[in-house]
């Protein structure tokens, strides 16, 4: 079971961007690691949204928001570009990374699938805060929020 305090599993993802990511590559930087059900549905994309608004501020406060689902890139392509989303998604097709974070189980009316959790990876790995049931409406600036905190820790 992954908890806070733990080292953040590694993964190996193609992204928004092209390249294929893993968890060294964000090393030295604060990772916001989120997790979403599906691209263009109405609570991730509130989300994706908020953190679009607040993605500037938290890159200034050392962060890099990362966003993951088991959409496949095309399908990533036109939710950035719909909705102007500045930072990189994921796709984990086969939710081999869904399921090592813990975001994988039963979702109520929706079934089984991938839950909405984010982790907040510290600068060496390891988890410093685990967001479980997240409210799209608002979370980039809770998030925002933790990672200035951070900073004086």
């Amino acid at each position: 079971m992954i908890s806070e305090g733990s080292k953040a599993p590694d993964f190996k993802l193609e992204g928004s961007d092209g390249k294929t990511h893993g968890l060294k590559d964000f090393k030295g930087r604060t990772l916001v690691l989120y997790f979403y059900p599906r691209d263009d549905t109405p609570g991730c994309t509130i989300e994706a949204k908020d953190f679009t608004k607040h993605n500037a501020e938290i890159e200034e406060a050392g962060g890099v928001v990362v966003g993951v689902s088991k959409d496949d890139l095309e399908s990533h392509g036109k939710f950035c570009n719909k909705y102007k989303i500045n930072y990189l998604l994921l796709s984990d097709p086969e939710s081999a990374t869904i399921k090592a974070y813990g975001s994988y189980g039963d979702r109520g009316i929706f079934g089984i699938g991938t839950l909405r959790k984010t982790f907040i990876i510290d600068r060496t790995g390891r988890i410093a805060k685990i967001y479980e049931k997240v409210k799209p409406m608002g979370h980039g600036a809770d998030v925002l929020s933790f990672i200035k905190g951070m900073a004086h820790m």
